[in-house]
């Protein structure tokens, strides 16, 4: 659905070329000082503009319509709406009869009936990352004093991320990448065993982001050619501290004070600029699609404020299923 969380819970809303675009927070505590102006640094970041970015660049000016009152938050719902303005539909009418590879163009056709908006990805649009990014500001407060970072640390397999973007603008291609988020200071205990553990409930949150293929905590998969005494962390004192990080500041699910670190990996954007063959929906047969408007070479390039926010969010929840957070800040 397009709801997630337990007392702290978000609803997302809005197509990519539809009037508007927004997020709902549900049980957010009231009395938290919040207004438009401090969504615009995060808003910032995720925006286009930068090389290997898309030339659609919107004004994504937020406006707070409930749950706010004389700069606090009241307790009630906060609905935050972005309009869209900068669109160029007709571009992307062709791919009604002919879906892109590797995008949910089919897939939505067939869930959806043919009802759903294909302007620009609808639903499915990177888009609504707005909404996400809007939620995790409001998340960020709860969460505080942990602070969140992600960078992206690869791109089109290399580490040198500005030559990676050069060469696929050269050869009008997109790439991938990987990004790498860390958080502190960590409380001890924040996840419940099982189904709400602290790497499920962001597990859950990362691929809501399109374009997202995969996530590994603290060492990921390269563990798995480790030895157990290679790959546990020395506990070094009271607090919890480790000699290593190998765990990602996760045992058991639950957070054990240490550094949280994690990467995910973000697949290239689906329309590239190389033609490419698909099915033509209207013929029966397998034919050329060139993909026209507007898109992004290297998507994970807007992707790390995304990916703090959606743990900042997680993170928000969980303290509060522990108790960690009042519903009235004083």
């Amino acid at each position: 659905m397009n709801s997630t969380g337990t007392l702290f819970r978000i609803s997302i809303f809005g197509e990519s070329h539809g009037k508007l675009i927004g997020v709902t927070i549900d049980g957010c505590p009231a009395g938290i000082p919040l207004k438009e102006e401090d969504f615009l640094e995060d808003l910032k970041r995720r925006q286009a503009g930068a090389a290997g970015t898309t030339p659609r660049i919107e004004k994504d000016l937020p406006n707070i319509v409930s749950g706010c009152f004389n700069g606090y938050t009241t307790g009630a719902p906060i609905t935050v709406v972005f309009e869209n303005q900068n669109i160029q539909s007709k571009d992307y009418d062709h791919l009604r009869k002919q879906p892109r590879p590797g995008h949910a163009d089919w897939v939505a056709m067939q869930k959806f009936g043919g009802f759903n908006d294909h302007r620009g990805g609808g639903h499915f649009s990177g888009r609504l990352t707005l909404g996400l990014v809007a939620a995790g500001v409001v998340a960020k407060k709860i969460a505080d004093p942990v602070q969140i970072q992600a960078s992206l640390i690869e791109a089109g397999g290399m580490k040198d991320i500005e030559k990676a973007v050069d060469i696929a603008e050269k050869e009008d291609e997109s790439i991938g990448g990987i990004i790498e988020c860390k958080a502190s200071p960590m409380p001890v205990g924040i996840g419940e065993p099982f189904f709400d553990s602290l790497e499920s409930k962001i597990a859950h949150l990362v691929f809501s982001i399109p374009a997202t293929k995969g996530v590994e905590f603290g060492s990921g998969f390269p563990a798995a050619r480790m030895k157990g005494s290679e790959h546990n962390d020395n506990i070094l004192s009271l607090d919890g501290k480790t000699e290593s990080n190998h765990a990602g500041g996760i045992n058991g699910g639950i957070s054990n004070g240490n550094e949280l670190v994690f990467r995910v990996a973000v697949k290239p954007t689906s329309s590239t600029g190389k033609s490419q063959n698909t099915l033509n929906l209207e013929s029966g047969k397998v034919e050329e699609l060139k993909i026209g408007g507007r898109h992004d070479k290297c998507i994970a390039l807007r992707v790390p404020v995304v990916l703090e926010s959606i743990t900042a969010i997680a993170i928000a929840d969980l303290l509060m299923q522990a108790g960690a957070r009042r519903r009235v800040v004083k």
